[in-house]
């Protein structure tokens, strides 16, 4: 595992979208996904102890910022043959155990991820209504890979400003995570 930490936002640059398979066989697309007031585009996977340690938060989160027209993705971009943990069929169980409330979807070709840059898991991408990226951080402080609880997460809070104001805030504490495990092509 390789600690990632992920580049500064690239403030206004525009989502790209996708057509991807979810955890319940439907293929769905950025138009069908993105929220009203702003969408977040997470890139995590299964097995990664980052993802692990903050995904109570990432449900929690997800399930506040429905409530401001915020509507949030997962993609799954690991190679599944050398991190079987991380393959469709334990997708499915990771997303049920964990209840998630938003899709869970797979990136088998990679492709997705290359397009946003992603590097770690997990990876934020916080866009406003226009589909412009606004935050590119964390969710909020890890300590020895335990969530620091003192409020709401940065990442709360920084798509709720982008449901009200269009814009993310200027500074963001990038998030740090386990490199994307790449196809050997």
């Amino acid at each position: 595992m390789a600690l990632t930490k992920t580049p500064i936002c690239d403030f206004g640059k525009n989502a790209d979208d996708f057509r991807l398979k979810s955890t319940d066989n439907k293929i769905l697309s950025l138009n069908e996904l993105k929220g009203e007031k702003g969408t977040l585009i997470m890139f995590i996977c299964n097995h990664c102890p980052y993802v692990k340690a903050v995904i109570k938060d990432i449900v929690e989160d997800c399930a506040k910022l429905k409530n401001y027209g915020i509507n949030s993705v997962a993609i799954s971009s690991n190679d599944q043959i050398n991190y079987p943990e991380d393959s469709f069929d334990n997708m499915v169980l990771f997303s049920k155990e964990h209840n998630f409330g938003f899709p869970y979807l797979i990136d088998e070709t990679q492709n997705v991820a290359k397009k946003y840059d992603a590097v770690c898991t997990p990876d934020f991408f916080g866009y406003n209504q226009n589909l412009e990226l606004q935050y590119r951080g964390r969710i909020r402080e890890l300590k020895d890979l335990k969530p620091v609880r003192s409020g709401d997460s940065d990442l709360y809070l920084a798509m709720k400003q982008i449901s009200e104001t269009g814009k993310g805030p200027e500074d963001q504490v990038p998030s740090m995570g386990c490199n994307i495990k790449w196809l050997n092509n």
